[in-house]
């Protein structure tokens, strides 16, 4: 029987520690493959591997597009690519961002699962919002492990506290045992992974991730899993759907966009804030115009005019400091309503 080999883990803010102290205590002899989405800068190199080869005794690299899996090795997702797991070998693709993030820790952990089944184990660490809690949820219907870091001593215990709250989760432990938990359950068989069939919106959602669907196939899969809202994708402005009834509320757009409610929220403030700034923008361009227009005038001795435009790039100006408020203090643009770590259970 095959063990629980198929080792997943996301992290985000303050994850390289959380990495490095699970990574540095895993035996060179454990037989498993890990695969890893840290939370990073698009625009940067990584450096992620050179850090955690450091510290592990396992080899560790970025893979490519299409290779093959090898035991005993750890494969860390590049920034701007998702990392996704098939039978045998992973695929590394700029599909859409989920949770806002490319990678996606919700995209391994679901590929995984839909790969692996019952032989996958997830592992939620320290992180901001909610990113891993679907994908553990996925992992979870296929039989698999979940398990957490202990959000009390987590850097930012979002991430885990949202799985704990919406997971079965089987572990919530501090990370100087979870090594050790991963070694015993690589050695335990999995259960039959018939017991646990791949849901259709688990394959849905891998195979819109792969981004291998024509615009018919995308329209259809996410009609099959989803209902259509009246709200738009805060990324490219399509139609949006929510993704079943359960919690955590989601949504996806039939380009592939997906969303938590805390991260659809957090990206429509960002939108709304990138919408007040542009208004200022050109409202300041127009103040100016309406000057030069009056300086123009004035050459002209059409004094009447002069100053029809000198009191429109007043009052404008006005204008525009009233937008600045609402930049600068109204809700509309306030970041956090109500934290995931703040709010208990009445």
């Amino acid at each position: 029987m095959l063990g629980h080999d198929i080792i997943v883990i996301g992290t985000s803010a303050g994850g390289l520690k959380a990495l490095g102290a699970i990574l540095g205590a895993l035996p060179a002899d454990i037989d498993a493959v890990l695969f890893i989405v840290q939370h990073v800068a698009a625009d940067q190199p990584s450096i992620i591997p050179q850090i955690l080869a450091d510290v592990s005794s396992l080899p560790v690299s970025h893979p490519a597009d299409k290779e093959l899996i090898q035991t005993r090795r750890i494969y860390v997702a590049p920034p701007d690519y998702h990392l996704m797991v098939n039978q045998g070998s992973m695929r590394v693709v700029r599909g859409p961002e989920e949770n806002r993030f490319r990678p996606a820790i919700d995209t391994l952990f679901r590929s995984a699962a839909r790969a692996y089944g019952t032989r996958v184990v997830g592992v939620v660490l320290t992180g901001y919002l909610d990113d891993g809690t679907v994908g553990l949820q996925a992992i979870k219907k296929r039989g698999g492990v979940a398990i957490i870091q202990d959000p009390n001593e987590a850097e930012y215990p979002s991430m885990a506290k949202s799985a704990l709250r919406y997971v079965k989760v089987d572990y919530c432990l501090p990370l100087v045992k979870i090594p050790d938990l991963l070694v015993q359950l690589s050695k335990e068989p999995a259960a039959k992974e018939e017991a646990y069939p791949v849901t259709e919106e688990i394959e849905i959602e891998s195979r819109i991730a792969e981004q291998q669907m024509n615009t018919q196939e995308f329209l259809e899969s996410v009609e099959a899993i989803g209902t259509r809202t009246t709200y738009t994708c805060p990324e490219c402005n399509g139609s949006i759907w929510q993704i079943g009834k359960k919690e955590p509320l989601r949504f996806r757009c039939h380009t592939g966009h997906s969303f938590t409610a805390n991260a659809f929220e957090a990206q429509q403030t960002h939108n709304l804030e990138k919408a007040l700034w542009s208004a200022v923008r050109i409202m300041e361009e127009k103040v100016v115009f309406s000057r030069q227009m009056a300086e123009r005038m004035r050459n002209y001795n059409l004094t009447s005019s002069a100053t029809k435009y000198e009191d429109h790039a007043m009052n404008l100006d006005k204008e525009v400091s009233l937008i600045r408020d609402i930049i600068l203090n109204s809700f509309a643009t306030k970041r956090t309503i109500a934290a995931i770590e703040e709010d208990q259970p009445e």
